[in-house]
């Protein structure tokens, strides 16, 4: 990692400076297998502190173990009951049916290049792009993924670079260019400089 950070202080100054301020890189990693993800979709639009509990009473009511055959074994309505909106308990179940019926196979994914991981997430329902980029940096520990669609980041760069607006993904793409191969990294640490964190 000394290679990355000694990489993005010498091509970005502002950059620079706040590794300087947040210290050590320290990302958290996931597994990258199907608890992780269903985790994801849990937390969604709310507060962790919310989605812990969730996702608590979820791994309870399957028994402790968070496989596709025991979430389907959960009737709508009790994944409703634990605090599950409509919308997410179809999106873990669907994604809880690409995985058993093997059109999702987590082991498969760490061979694969981040464009396919994407396409291959983004096939089951509620997963979009911005699932699969955090899937692809704190799971599967992929060093150069850019999350243009993550609220955070746009914030911290508007922030640091002193912008008007928020930076759109074809002028974070443009910014980045000068972080690459290390764009994962580059984003733990603006993350960081918003005194928040991200997680999967």
């Amino acid at each position: 990692m000394k290679e990355a950070i000694e990489h993005l202080s010498q091509n970005d100054p502002i950059l620079s400076e706040i590794i300087d301020r947040v210290g050590d890189y320290g990302i958290q990693f996931r597994e990258p297998g199907f608890d992780t993800l269903v985790r994801s979709i849990v937390y969604q639009q709310l507060s962790g502190r919310v989605a812990s509990v969730i996702f608590a009473r979820l791994a309870k009511a399957a028994g402790g173990n968070l496989t596709p055959e025991n979430i389907l074994k959960l009737r709508p309505a009790r994944m409703r009951a634990l605090g599950l909106s409509k919308q997410k308990t179809l999106y873990i179940r669907d994604l809880a049916r690409h995985t058993r019926d093997g059109k999702l196979v987590f082991e498969e994914l760490a061979a694969l290049a981040d464009e396919l991981v994407i396409e291959r997430l983004t096939q089951v329902k509620g997963i979009g792009v911005w699932t699969a980029h955090m899937f692809l940096i704190f799971a599967l520990r992929r060093t150069d993924i850019l999350p243009t669609g993550d609220l955070g980041i746009r914030n911290a760069m508007k922030k640091a670079y002193a912008m008007a607006e928020p930076p759109t993904p074809a002028e974070m793409e443009a910014m980045a260019k000068r972080w690459r191969p290390y764009c994962s990294v580059a984003s733990w640490y603006l993350w960081r400089s918003l005194e928040g964190d991200a997680a999967l």
